[in-house]
């Protein structure tokens, strides 16, 4: 519930720090005082729109603050986790205007966007009056309504989570099922070309054993004719050669069985260059005799490396990365088989969340035809009781259109209302005056309230155009509703007003250089003669408060 409220600078207010507690809080006080000075400051901590003309004259910013108890709240303390916002003690709402028009929100210390003040606000005050942010006027509000004194808000969860599931299956399906005209085609490219790659089954380092073979045979003929040559000059030339000058070289230093230090030594590598000399020539003989210049293979190694070299041009890539290009084109086809598998694993999902959503709204949709009629019937009692003898009630479910599964289940939702004999049944929002409207909100809140999860009602001139024993029910309604939480009421009613737990008095402070509004909270004098007050105007007299103390102590009986 609402604890504390703080308004620096907003209107005519300069500063107010104000203690509320749990039951009935009555909001009274002089014309034009500002009496709902206090509910608009809280209205802009709950999200409403501000403008610069808000910012007392003279001062840079207003400044509302505004405390909450949240431990009867679970939905406001799951809200705050879910945003990492949660503290232990009070939850805070703050709202800065400054006044060149600029406005920031806080929840808890951290900066918000006015959305989230407005959402989290929802959770925790449900303010009636007749201004447009009321929120017994939007259908989202029936339907929790509704809901809630049908004890089906579990169940309303559940068909809003099956319908959330069954449209994101539905939209992966979509995304998959749209591209699978292309897919399919970039399918059988992919396949085509893969088998080609593995026809050509190029093995690991062939491409560079092809090519080193290829230029062998292509240049046999020259090698071969340098081979011979080289045997020639190195062993078969009778004329002279190599060995035979080195065997002759060695012959005339062996012949001096002493020989100096650089004489051995350039005979022992005389004696080694024939060595190598003579493994060159076994070398050469033996590569001349394994030497195959067959053309056939030389041709076959041709044909083999243009198949190579024309499957890399198509792809237009080095013969060398055709292995990596066939890795890489597998990976690709593997996802699309795997995205071929996925929707049709998604089109049974679908299937199965559409039949537990069918399942989930089909049960839903009969409770809550269940609960619109017991609803109804009650809040057209209370409506009788509120003045309007005559008046009509009824919630209407319309079958939605959408064959679609909607967040909401199988029907659209709509209170409508008769305030009078005669007249026909209108949508809430079509009301056309708004104490009509208020005193209709209210016999819908005093049914509703023991199931709702809005812990703070605030009622603003919900008496408006009644008067004698109605007002009086009025305030006995309003003081059952503190009973279950809290309840804050602006009113100029003293049959209203004695039925409060609380009173706080709004009047102006007349000062030599400015008006301020300030707030008191009165005591139980001071109430009686508030009530007397405004039970005979100005000018007080013994009736007036022999009148008001009865009032009030037959409320509290």
């Amino acid at each position: 519930m609402l604890v504390h409220l703080s308004v620096h600078n907003y209107a005519i207010v300069e500063h107010l720090d104000l203690e509320l507690d749990g039951g009935m809080s009555v909001i009274s006080g002089e014309t034009g005082a500002g009496k709902s000075i206090m509910l608009d400051a809280l209205g802009l901590t709950l999200g409403d729109r501000a403008d610069s003309g808000v910012v007392r004259p003279g001062a840079d910013k207003a400044d509302i603050l505004a405390s909450f108890d949240l431990h009867d709240i679970p939905e406001a303390k799951a809200w705050l986790a879910e945003r990492d916002l949660d503290t232990d003690g009070p939850c805070i709402l703050r709202r800065v205007i400054t006044a060149e028009g600029r406005s920031r929100g806080y929840i808890n210390g951290a900066p918000c966007p006015q959305g989230d003040l407005k959402a989290l606000g929802e959770l925790l005050i449900d303010i009636h009056s007749q201004h447009e942010h009321q929120s017994l006027l939007k259908p989202d509000t029936h339907r929790r309504l509704l809901d809630e004194y049908a004890g089906s808000q579990e169940l309303a969860r559940q068909v809003q989570l099956a319908a959330q599931r069954w449209k994101q299956t539905r939209n992966e399906l979509e995304r998959l099922s749209s591209a699978s005209d292309e897919q399919r085609a970039r399918h059988q490219l992919l396949s085509y070309q893969l088998e080609e790659l593995d026809n050509l089954a190029l093995g690991e380092n062939e491409l560079e054993q092809l090519e080193q073979d290829h230029k062998t045979l292509t240049n046999a003929e020259s090698l071969l004719s340098a081979c011979r040559t080289v045997l020639e000059l190195c062993s078969e030339s009778d004329a002279g050669n190599v060995l035979s000058a080195l065997n002759s070289s060695l012959t005339r230093l062996n012949s001096f069985p002493s020989q100096p230090g650089a004489l051995g030594e350039a005979t022992n590598l005389l004696a080694s260059a024939q060595i190598q000399v003579e493994e060159a020539m076994g070398e050469l003989n033996r590569f001349l005799d394994h030497f195959d210049a067959d053309p056939e293979r030389q041709q076959m190694l041709e044909e083999r490396l243009d198949t190579i070299y024309t499957l890399a041009r198509k792809h237009r890539i080095q013969p060398s990365e055709l292995g990596a290009l066939q890795q890489q084109l597998f990976e690709e086809l593997e996802s699309l088989n795997a995205d071929d598998q996925a929707s049709e694993r998604l089109a049974e999902e679908l299937a199965a969340y559409e039949r537990h959503y069918q399942d989930k709204a089909a049960e839903l949709s009969t409770l809550r035809h269940a609960a619109a009629t017991r609803l109804a019937a009650a809040v057209e009692e209370e409506m009788q009781a509120l003045g309007m003898p005559g008046g009509r009630f009824s919630i209407e479910l319309h079958p939605t259109d959408s064959k679609e599964p909607q967040a909401n289940g199988l029907e659209h939702l709509e209170f409508k209302v008769s305030a009078n004999p005669g007249q026909p049944l209108k949508a809430l929002a079509k009301v056309a005056s708004g104490g009509e409207l208020s005193r209709i909100s209210l016999a819908i809140q005093v049914i509703t309230a023991q199931t709702s999860r809005v812990p703070t009602l605030v009622f603003d001139e919900v008496d408006v155009g009644i008067g004698g024993p109605t007002a009086e029910v009025v305030g006995q309604l309003l003081r059952r509703l503190g009973e279950r939480g809290q309840v804050l009421t602006v009113t100029h009613l003293p049959q209203v007003a004695a039925q409060g737990h609380q009173h706080l008095f709004v009047h102006k402070v007349r000062e030599s250089d400015a008006t301020r509004t300030a707030v008191s909270k009165l005591d139980s004098a001071q109430r009686v003669e508030e009530i007397a007050r405004m039970l005979g105007g100005v000018d007080l007299t013994d009736e007036s408060i022999a009148h008001a103390r009865q009032m009030v102590s037959r409320a509290q009986a």
